[in-house]
This record gives structure tokens, sequence and C-alpha cells, in this order.
């Protein structure tokens, strides 16, 4: 059996979040691996590195799998994109050692929310970003956000559904940038809670708005209460850049650069 690592991206627009359930097909892990059992001849199911929500779109999302067929990479690719919808992509496939999981291998994780900070927004991107009609303070949002790095009990940003042992997580950077009218709010960590980014958006964007000082993020944190902390943000807006890996990996990295096609 060999082992492959895939690199995916897609528009959750219509999906309902990444893993298979039992009660639609209507999620990007059924559909991947339907297109990928078609091509290998037999029943393919991958392993992804880190679930999305309903809604919610992946530049990068890495997930491996197991198969006794054998084909060139560039017919893995082409042939699983001709039957996948036009929502779902691969763009690299790469065999892996057996020691490789996408899941516990990931060293990092990086997701991006974009808010569209203005009184109303062009139609093509209501899919893509969340609106915010009232001015936000970059410099408050950007205080409260460094009392979330580091290693914290992220009971307050936890989502109710969670089914994580443990609340702790470690919070490596958080970038706010501004681009025109588009507020990129940009998180990497070595691992997250159910909604924990799409709930750190939305406290801060309670802080940009004035709605509460930047050290009250402390005061969330320390409670543990979830009903202290903003609500959870729309998942439109939360795009997946994707997990890093040991270099020994060899392994594509995920490139961090504000590219997305977003009109402002």
């Amino acid at each position: 059996m060999q082992r492959y690592a895939l690199g995916i991206e897609y528009i959750g627009t219509f999906y309902k979040g990444w893993q298979k359930q039992k009660k639609t097909d209507s999620t990007v892990q059924e559909n991947v691996d339907t297109a990928l059992s078609k091509i290998a001849d037999e029943t393919i199911k991958t392993t992804c590195s880190g679930r999305t929500d309903s809604g919610v779109h992946a530049l990068m999302q890495v997930v491996h799998f197991e198969t006794r067929a054998k084909r060139l990479n560039r017919s893995w690719v082409a042939g699983t994109n001709s039957v996948l919808p036009q929502d779902i992509n691969i763009n690299w496939i790469k065999k892996v050692p057996q020691d490789f999981h996408a899941r516990f291998s990931a060293i990092k994780r990086t997701y991006r929310y974009h808010v569209f900070n203005g009184s109303s927004q062009s139609v093509l991107n209501k899919n893509f970003t969340s609106l915010v009609k009232d001015s936000l303070n970059l410099n408050a949002m950007q205080e409260a956000s460094k009392y979330l790095l580091g290693e914290n009990d992220f009971s307050s940003f936890r989502g109710s559904g969670c089914q994580s042992n443990s609340p702790n997580r470690n919070i490596y950077d958080i970038k706010i940038t501004k681009s025109k009218k588009i507020v990129s709010i940009e998180v990497s960590a070595n691992a997250f809670l159910l909604n924990m980014v799409r709930i750190i958006v939305g406290t801060l964007i309670d802080i940009g708005m004035k709605k509460n000082k930047p050290e009250f993020i402390r005061d969330i944190l320390v409670s543990k209460n979830r009903n202290l902390a903003g609500k959870t943000a729309e998942a439109k807006g939360l795009f997946y850049l994707g997990p890093e890996y040991d270099h020994s990996f060899k392994l594509v990295r995920p490139k961090y650069k504000n590219n997305l096609v977003i009109k402002n």
C-alpha cells in the first residue's frame, strides 16, 4: 500500500463542511473520496489536516490516503479533478512515508478571516467576506490580540459541540491588516478548537467597534466562560490557508500572501 498526501482547495459555500456525515452527501470529503475511488478503482478514505465547518473555504487542505492503485501523479490530479465539482480542486499529490499523518504530523495551521468594513459590498464578495458596517479600530484589535498569544485555555473561545479532550491551544501569531475596505485577521496555532477562530474574530470585532476595551480579552480568557466572548463570526468569511509540516516530508508549504481574489 502506498500512502499519498494531497493538497486541495475548495469553496465551502454549498457544503456542510469537510467531514462526511450520515445524513447528507453534501460534504467536501464525500466528493473527494468518491472521485479518488473512481480513479483508483477501489474504495479510498481520506484523513484531513483539519476539519472545516459548513460554509468555510480552504486554500490548501491537506489529506492523506492509502491505495494499491498505481497512477502517475499527473494522472491522479487530472483524473480526480475531472470528476470533482468545479468548486473543489486538487492542486498537487505526493508520495509520503507511512509515518506521515495529515492531522498528527502537522506542526502549525493557519486561518484567515475577511471582513468587508463598509456600508455595502459587491455581490461578488458576499460568499467570501462578512460585512461590518461600523468603523473598526484596528489598533485596538491588534492590542487585544496580543493577550491571545501563547499557550492558553481557550474554553471561552470554544464552540458548544467541540469534542476535543483539552481546551489548551498554542497561538503563535495573529496578524490584523487592512487593504482598502477588506480587514484580514490571520491566526496561526498548533491546532484549533471548534469555532475557535470565528469566536476570536467576533470578539475582536466587538473591540474594534469599541464595545469592549482591548484588555477585556484577558478577562475573557481567565473566566473560561463562553458567554463573555463575542458572537461566532459567519463561516463565509473564513479561509483555511493550510497546515505546515516538518521539512523532512518535503511537502508544499502554504503561501500566506494576501493573494485572494476579493474586490474592494
